[in-house]
């Protein structure tokens, strides 16, 4: 298929749609293969991998879809099966859904920290959790939500914003996202992604297991910088894109983050990038949190369903004369 057309925004709503399965939009996604993201609790020791005690995720629904959709969480609570003990469970975690204007567009909730008014837009529902057994391992929905009730933004639909702030206590809240249109299941919304501009997530404990991340490049990028957070040398960082076979991460330690710098290539333009991260130490329950930005210091989006697809090397055949 080929995309002749001038207008980058339209280019971007169809690329939203492509890939997407059967199954509802899932973060972390299957491609991603990350076991979960993770909050902890603002008494929490920085060390265990959360910088700032919040996490906020963006849900993009495309400006033709009419009919109610819900914000699905699993595992919520903090206590149970998959949530982080930290010498018994003592917190709570704050989910709280927006809309309307300036639940996207303003800029203080895609930073790397959440600062001033990262909560803006139109309060549609909130609600704490703490060890609730009657929500361990289960889905909890919120919804169902009008489409329009989001923030319409033109490269991306109607947009939403869920803001997870780990509140008292110091545990670490473990729990996946979905963008579904059913209530009782996980089934896709046509188009549909879930992004964040700041991934904290559990790392796999198995030796050799790859997790990816899948930031988008835009038009103007010429470099971007990766920052992680609390990664304990578990392994290796490549990145895997259109243009790069396997470009190795050269991090340069400051504290407990690492950063390294990369040249964009044209033909990343309008891409999707593979971060990749390779285990190769035993650990276990390791827990991260990553940033992309560009040369001016502004944040890449990851998206659990890479726009374009999943980014595959092309290789280059020289002609010799």
């Amino acid at each position: 298929m080929q995309f002749l057309m001038k207008n980058y925004f339209k280019l971007l709503i169809i690329l939203f749609a492509i890939n997407n399965s059967f199954f509802a939009q899932i973060m972390p996604s299957p491609d991603e293969n990350i076991p979960f993201l993770v909050t902890f609790s603002k008494s929490s020791d920085k060390t265990w991998g959360d910088d700032d005690n919040i996490q906020i995720y963006f849900f993009a629904i495309p400006q033709d879809i009419k009919t109610p959709f819900y914000i699905r969480v699993f595992d919520p609570d903090n206590g149970g099966k998959h949530d982080e003990n930290r010498n018994g469970f003592n917190s709570k975690t704050k989910f709280s859904v927006y809309g309307g204007k300036g639940a996207h567009s303003n800029e203080a909730a895609k930073g790397k920290d959440p600062k001033g008014n990262y909560n803006s837009g139109i309060l549609l529902n909130t609600k704490t959790f703490g060890d609730d057994p009657q929500y361990d391992d289960k889905w909890y929905n919120f919804g169902p939500l009008n489409p329009t009730e989001g923030e319409l933004q033109p490269e991306m639909g109607y947009v939403f914003k869920l803001v997870v702030e780990g509140a008292e206590g110091d545990d670490g809240n473990l729990y996946r996202l979905s963008l579904s249109s059913q209530k009782d299941d996980n089934v896709k919304v046509e188009g549909g992604n879930i992004l964040t501009y700041e991934y904290c997530f559990r790392t796999s404990d198995a030796i050799g297991s790859v997790s990816h991340l899948y930031p988008f490049v835009t038009k103007g990028i010429v470099s971007i910088t990766i920052d992680v957070f609390d990664y304990d040398d578990e392994g290796l960082i490549r990145i895997i894109s259109v243009s790069k076979k396997g470009e190795n991460t050269k991090l340069e330690k400051s504290e407990n983050r690492e950063i390294s710098k990369h040249t964009i290539s044209d033909e990343e333009i309008n891409t999707s990038l593979d971060v990749q991260f390779i285990k190769n130490k035993a650990s276990k329950n390791n827990n991260i949190t990553v940033s992309i930005a560009n040369q001016y210091g502004v944040s890449l989006p990851f998206y659990t369903v890479p726009i374009g697809g999943v980014p595959k090397y092309k290789y280059k055949i020289k002609v010799s004369k």
